[in-house]
């Protein structure tokens, strides 16, 4: 039985620097917890906004592990948990004590891995049994370990509402190349969407086009990618808009939807230049459409998706500058300067 483990903690928020390597003791799972060996860790904007102790996610339990994403092989169990057994392949899941269909909240979120419970950036991990899923079997630990929260985000924005889900006939709008845009990329191209993206520069145009997107906008040269988006579907609109940026993106997502379709918003990363064009939620009334808020999703969400994955044949996206354990303020570094496609990822073992 493992009694001590490399972790990372973050026992102030004063940004990327309060991170410190520790020894942190490991217990004998309680009844209802599952001892996890991590193999793989990747990061998220929330990690970053943690340890800076930004508005948005101002509070956090000091010496807390980080990251709530997270890949890794179960070496023990605790004499109540049903779902896993020693050597199984799992995920994590941002929050655990809900059950299977219970949607995560702010709060939940909040009190989640990485924040308030120990996450992923340690060797040998403490999980309740809740705050874990099977893997899908297809995948290395690396693509795995993408699923937690961008994974799951992308699949609910797509598929969590009843009557307006992507297939064959349907157009999909993604921003970007994070993490969530570029899972959506995949799911949708996988359920026969058209896809259109949207980016800055030329490079990632053609990644976006080598992963399937139909069409791709520079959302620097074409300001008004909304009208441009809607264009290429014969001035209809498009079905679904995932949108990632929030302030600064939901005027162009309004003016790209079509009558009756859908605006998930995913995301808060961007911030407006003119507070004046900021949507207010009329729009879905003069625009006859739905925005419908995304955090996250549930387990049970979590278990289609990764049966999608496998029925597919998807394999996410790591970027191609992976780092090691030792190497986790340099990954953070590495998110904070954007210089990512899809997800930054850590090797643990």
């Amino acid at each position: 039985m493992v009694t001590q483990t490399p972790a990372w903690v973050l026992n102030d928020q004063q940004g990327i620097e309060s991170l410190q390597l520790a020894d942190n003791p490991v217990s004998t799972p309680k009844d209802d917890e599952v001892l996890v060996k991590v193999h793989a860790a990747s990061l998220n904007y929330r990690d970053i906004v943690i340890a800076k102790g930004e508005p948005q996610l101002p509070f956090f339990t000091p010496g807390v592990t980080p990251c709530s994403d997270g890949s890794g092989t179960v070496t023990a169990v605790g004499s109540k948990v049903k779902s896993f057994k020693a050597g199984d392949r799992v995920c994590t899941h941002l929050v655990s004590g809900l059950s299977s269909s219970s949607a995560p909240t702010f709060t939940d979120i909040n009190s989640g891995l990485g924040q308030h419970l120990d996450g992923t950036l340690r060797k040998h991990a403490i999980f309740h049994e809740s705050a874990l899923v099977p893997m899908p079997p297809s995948l290395s630990f690396l693509e795995a370990c993408t699923l937690t929260c961008s994974g799951l985000t992308a699949w609910n924005a797509l598929f969590g509402l009843d009557g307006l889900v992507p297939g064959e006939g349907t157009t999909v709008l993604v921003q970007g190349t994070g993490g969530v845009s570029i899972a959506a990329l995949q799911f949708a191209i996988a359920a026969g969407s058209t896809v259109i993206a949207t980016t800055s520069t030329e490079a990632k145009a053609e990644r976006l086009r080598s992963l399937g997107a139909h069409h791709v906008i520079n959302y620097r040269t074409s300001r008004d990618w909304g009208d441009v988006a809607k264009s290429l579907t014969h001035g209809r609109g498009v079905d679904i808009v995932v949108d990632v940026g929030g302030l600064s993106t939901l005027p162009q997502s309004f003016k790209a939807v079509r009558t009756n379709g859908l605006i998930a918003v995913t995301g808060l990363l961007g911030h407006a230049e003119d507070q004046a064009a900021v949507p207010t939620i009329l729009e879905c009334l003069i625009n006859a459409c739905t925005a419908r808020g995304i955090l996250l999703g549930t387990r049970d969400q979590f278990h289609a998706m990764n049966r999608f994955i496998e029925d597919k044949g998807i394999k996410p996206v790591v970027d191609e500058e992976v780092f090691d354990f030792l190497e986790a303020k340099e990954a953070y570094r590495y998110l904070e300067q954007q210089k990512h496609f899809s997800k930054v990822c850590i090797q643990l073992e």
